[in-house]
């Protein structure tokens, strides 16, 4: 028992949802300026959401005049974000016109029982640096957020300054008039010769690059390319002297079909003594034919190849 009623006094884990009432909603306030609304904002308001397990969210947002007296210019008016802020999951209600300075009588008039926002102190109006949820810290109604690091409204927009003549070619070529953003005759000309050069030079650089590609390519595929050529080379080799020897056997064949036929003429001629003009032109040409004088060399084919073709 001793043990249970120590752990029942126990406060609850930071991560947790503080112990309220669930019966009756924890009206929470988060306020801000909301400029080009992020998922940085939209985090800090889910905290904001999950601050208790029955949490009413109310969101305060500034108008223009006092946010760009306090703060600066704005990129979006208050009207567009406050229709952020409508359109964000975690918000149950946007109050508009909201306050600078949080005070006793705005928590009563909204019936507010906590203040959520990020621990960093923000100058009040009265230009003596005190922090405007100082009051709302003393009577203990403040709830800490964290911020989100690596995004805010003023990372964007140095985003979008630094490369400023990028975007405002990006407008012009989307149809936007030097004078709807404000760049002079020149500048817009001096635009767009810089973008034309820098499309030149990363077509110049992206054929480099196929290039190297293609060399580098080469220069791996080289030690293939000649342990590989005496195997070509001596495959054609072998294909070139297979057909050599088909067509020396061809013209073999050939030599001896036209020996043959003029030996059984030469024979049919002298045992029937015609057309003999007492010459011996015949004999002899037959003698020169003889079998004594037919060889199986490739000479001896060779020379009746060169003969058969001179009286062919």
């Amino acid at each position: 028992m001793e043990n249970q009623a120590q752990a029942e006094a126990l406060p609850p884990p930071p991560d947790s949802p503080d112990p309220m009432p669930s019966s009756k909603p924890v009206r929470v306030y988060a306020d801000g300026i909301y400029d080009l609304f992020h998922f940085g904002h939209a985090r800090a308001l889910e905290q904001a959401k999950k601050s208790f397990p029955n949490t009413y969210l109310l969101v305060g947002c500034c108008n223009d005049e006092i946010t760009h007296k306090f703060k600066g210019k704005t990129v979006m008016t208050a009207e567009e974000r406050y229709e952020s802020l409508r359109h964000c999951k975690w918000v149950d209600e946007v109050i508009p016109d909201a306050p600078w300075v949080v005070t006793k009588e705005f928590l009563d008039k909204h019936n507010i029982d906590f203040v959520a926002h990020d621990a960093l102190p923000y100058a009040d109006a009265s230009g003596a640096g005190n922090d405007v949820y100082e009051f709302v810290k003393a009577i203990g109604k403040f709830k800490e957020t964290k911020r989100t690091e690596g995004i805010s409204t003023s990372d964007i927009i140095m985003r979008i300054v630094k490369d400023y003549n990028q975007y405002v070619m990006r407008n012009l070529d989307r149809g936007y008039s030097r004078k709807d953003l404000g760049v002079s005759y020149v500048k817009e000309k001096r635009l767009r010769v810089n973008m034309r050069l820098k499309k030149l030079h990363e077509k110049v650089r992206e054929q480099q690059e196929r290039i190297q590609t293609v060399a580098k390519t080469a220069g791996m595929h080289r030690n293939e390319w000649v342990e590989n050529a005496d195997r070509w080379v001596a495959g054609f080799l072998e294909m070139f002297e297979e057909g050599c020897h088909k067509m020396g056997t061809a013209i073999k064949d050939r030599i001896q079909e036209s020996l043959m036929l003029s030996r059984d003429s030469g024979y049919l001629l002298q045992n029937g003594k015609d057309e003999d003009d007492g010459t011996g032109e015949d004999d002899e040409y037959f003698d020169y034919y003889g079998q004594e004088e037919y060889d199986d060399n490739d000479e001896y084919y060779e020379e009746k190849a060169e003969e058969v073709q001179r009286k062919s």
